[in-house]
């Protein structure tokens, strides 16, 4: 494990071309690339063209996330940050270079559900009648599914509000939750699961195999992760007597293992390690108890493993 509290960017021989999602999952997006020392600059919050100051960065564009597989496809950008959701929907062929555990409120990926009037008899989506009226944004992967199933279908796209169409308009929707909070509140309730879709780093074919790109690409993705591995986390650092390590260990959580040196001169040791933000309030109080001092608690930026 390395703990880094602040990052030189380093070099390439080529600017890469970015393009970052706007919509749902910016705000979140623009926040990580701040916490990963990438801040992207733009001149209005409406602004489609951005700037970040890294040697590897040369363009930076924040488009929809719906169409950012296809321009990483063709070639227009060398990298991109989207759902798998919408990877699926376009059916682009791209290499993701892995996930990122956020999306939109939450570190937790987002589901691509089948959900139908709570009321309603069915509770399986073999149940559903043959041309049943289904409302979504993701038709491609809507019809792939129940093609799948075997099942006609009458699919509808929808432009947003699709959980207000059920049951007017169509008989059940194809949407994307977090929590299935918004579904319910709606009076519909969840009957199958499309999709798991995490945010990716992606790239194109010809990207992936220009080593200098590439390896930019995954100092990028080691920066980001890095940020996300950071998140409620700090660094405890402190002092204790040497009869009073072990007693003092058992109580110390750690990603690994606890970092321990011996003091210069004294009989006793210098103990760090990384623990959940949210411990800290009654783990420090416990560490005093059992004999620690000079305790302490450090911000991280980022831990890269």
């Amino acid at each position: 494990m390395n703990i880094i509290d602040d990052t030189s960017a380093g070099t390439a021989s080529r600017d890469l071309r970015i393009v970052l999602p706007k919509g749902s999952l910016e705000k979140a997006t623009l926040e990580l690339f701040e916490a990963a020392d990438l801040s992207v600059s733009r001149s209005s919050s409406v602004d489609y063209r951005a700037y970040i100051d890294d040697p590897r960065i040369g363009e930076v564009m924040i488009l929809r996330p719906q169409e950012i597989p296809i321009y990483v496809e063709r070639g227009i950008f060398d990298l991109g940050i989207t759902g798998r959701d919408w990877i699926e929907e376009t059916g682009a062929d791209v290499v993701s270079l892995g996930e990122l555990a956020y999306s939109k409120a939450t570190a937790n990926p987002i589901r691509v559900v089948l959900a139908v009037p709570g009321d309603s008899s069915y509770n399986d989506p073999s149940e559903l009648p043959s041309g049943v009226r289904i409302s979504t944004e993701y038709p491609q992967l809507t019809r792939r599914y129940f093609d799948r199933l075997g099942i006609e279908t009458d699919i509808q796209l929808s432009y947003g509000a699709t959980e207000a169409k059920v049951p007017e308009i169509v008989d059940a929707v194809v949407e994307i939750t977090e929590t299935g909070r918004a579904l319910k509140a709606a009076g519909l309730k969840i009957i199958s699961t499309l999709l798991v879709s995490r945010t990716e780093l992606i790239t194109n074919k010809k990207c992936a195999q220009d080593l200098n790109s590439l390896h930019a690409m995954e100092q990028i993705m080691t920066l980001l992760t890095g940020a996300l591995e950071a998140r409620g986390k700090v660094l405890i650092k402190l002092n204790v007597a040497e009869t009073g390590l072990n007693g003092l260990l058992e109580l110390l959580p750690s990603m690994k293992s606890p970092t321990i040196s011996k003091l210069a001169g004294e009989g006793g040791y210098a103990v760090e390690t990384v623990v959940e933000k949210k411990d800290v309030n009654t783990l420090i109080p416990e560490l005093k108890d059992a004999g620690a001092s000079d305790i302490v608690e450090i911000p991280i930026s980022k831990v890269v493993h």
